[in-house]
């Protein structure tokens, strides 16, 4: 079989070698990996915001004939509350449905948070703010599925798909075969490499569209738009004859660099003075993402310690009456970028360990007093902590930090541990809300530890913050692994 001479839309080929349906009937309703993400992006970010001010504005004047100056103020919270939008384009009607409820529960709560700090509904309609607020969801979610079938419709169309071909038929080009094949812009028609059979993807063996030498001939005479090189780094010579043989056609090319053994944190390319990078490893909190995470922290923490002032104080006199010494035990550990910072707690030991060995406490341990063993089995002695929030040497959630002679040995033994540094410690984390919290007595908890930290980073939003606050309430009263 002569696979250079393939029709000229193959894509059922690729379709094949990845064990699918063809494209068009693999696709679920509202799936669209390879949607135009900028414009999608900007689109979601002002589609949320300007959809519940509009609807709140429509509904207020349907009700009551005109605005008041409370009501252009509530306008304006409301857009800050919700700026920038999701993007909700590339998901299923379900996760769609889903996302926005828990959009609009976190956006009611804020609202009765404010309400309940302000006493301000006296200056609203009820039944205004009632109707917009049952209307809000069911608007959004219309108003999501009409810009998905608007996007599908366009992208259907035969000028908006984009043939492409791979270059490489190892591991990373199956890879970027799955992940390009997997939206509607875009329609993979096959590989081409050199290698033997027995050195190429079984996925892709034997499903070769040719050689590299009929790379260049085949774009010509199938008119293909964009060509993907996965060649490995050592390849440098038959990457630059490639792209001097490419170049010569309208084809766009991509070079797709093979990264699998690198744990990528927060990946994204973007230029610095006209110089293209490639961000292997970066904290999610830059730009936009900065600014709401230490928003939500500062507010968060601010009426955290306002409700639970008579809680600490009560602790703070139990632990007075338990034992001789300090109500605050301050510790050295490592927060934002390996920086040494003081992290405060009400101190549950009759020793205070800070030095170069600091021993980890464990079962029965007789260090740890009467009192103090409830307050750290409910994580109650971690409260003094959201002063380090105010002070921004933390975060409400995040990796849990480690006393500073922890991390100089575990950052030996374990790959990628001072990665969990490249955001501030948490009063509370993803690893603690997933059962590994206490001791730490093996290497391969702490490993474990680490790698729930580290997706974290990669998957941050401000939702998973909240969820992991929402677990911590209950992981803190009915766990018994802290001691």
């Amino acid at each position: 079989m002569d696979l250079t001479r393939a029709p000229t839309s193959p894509a059922p080929v690729i379709d094949a070698a990845l064990g699918r349906a063809p494209l068009d009937q693999a696709q679920a309703p509202g799936s669209f990996a390879e949607a135009p993400q900028p414009v999608l992006a900007l689109v979601a970010a002002v589609l949320e915001p300007l959809l519940t001010v509009a609807l709140f504005l429509v509904v207020t004047i349907a009700l009551t004939g005109g605005l008041r100056r409370a009501d252009m103020l509530l306008c304006v919270l409301l857009f800050a509350l919700t700026f920038p939008g999701r993007n909700r384009f590339g998901k299923s009607r379900l996760a769609v449905a889903g996302d926005i409820a828990r959009s609009w529960l976190y956006l009611m709560a804020v609202l009765l948070i404010c309400e309940w700090a302000t006493s301000s509904a006296q200056h609203f309609e009820a039944p205004v703010l009632i109707v917009w607020a049952l209307l809000l969801p069911l608007v959004q979610w219309q108003a999501v599925s009409l810009g998905g079938a608007v996007y599908r419709r366009s992208a259907q169309l035969s000028q908006s798909r984009r043939t492409a071909v791979i270059v490489g038929a190892g591991t990373p080009g199956v890879a970027a075969a799955r992940a390009l094949g997997g939206g509607r812009s875009t329609q993979i028609v096959g590989w081409f490499d050199d290698r033997s059979a027995d050195r190429l993807h079984a996925d892709a063996n034997g499903r070769l569209l040719g050689g590299l030498g009929d790379l260049v001939p085949y774009i010509r005479e199938h008119g293909i738009k964009d060509v993907y090189i996965t060649l490995p780094l050592n390849s440098q010579p038959r990457i630059s004859a490639l792209l001097e043989g490419v170049q010569s056609t309208t084809a766009s090319i991509f070079f797709v660099p093979d990264v699998s053994a690198v744990g990528i944190i927060q990946g994204r390319l973007r230029a610095v003075n006209g110089v293209p990078v490639v961000g292997i490893c970066e904290t999610p909190f830059t730009g936009i993402n900065a600014l709401v995470k230490r928003v939500s922290d500062v507010v968060l923490a601010s009426l955290i310690l306002v409700l639970i002032a008579p809680v600490m104080l009560a602790i703070a006199i139990g632990v007075k009456l338990s034992s001789p010494g300090p109500v605050i035990f301050r510790q050295r550990r490592n927060g934002l970028d390996g920086e040494e910072i003081l992290v405060y707690k009400f101190r549950s030991m009759t020793t205070q360990d800070n030095g170069s060995i600091v021993k980890q406490a464990t079962r029965n341990d007789a260090r740890i007093t009467s009192f103090g063993r409830f307050i750290r089995r409910t994580s109650l002695d971690e409260l003094p902590q959201f002063f380090n929030v105010l002070q921004g040497r933390m975060s409400i959630v995040g990796p849990r930090p480690h006393a500073v002679a922890h991390n100089e040995l575990y950052s030996q033994a374990i790959k990628a541990y001072m990665v969990r540094h490249k955001v501030r410690p948490g009063i509370t984390g993803w690893a603690q809300v997933n059962n590994l919290r206490g001791e730490t007595d093996t290497v391969e908890k702490m490993r474990a530890r680490v790698q729930y930290d580290l997706e974290y980073l990669r998957t941050w939003s401000l939702w998973l913050d909240i969820k992991i606050i929402l677990r911590t309430i209950r992981v803190a009263f009915f766990d018994r692994q802290a001691y």
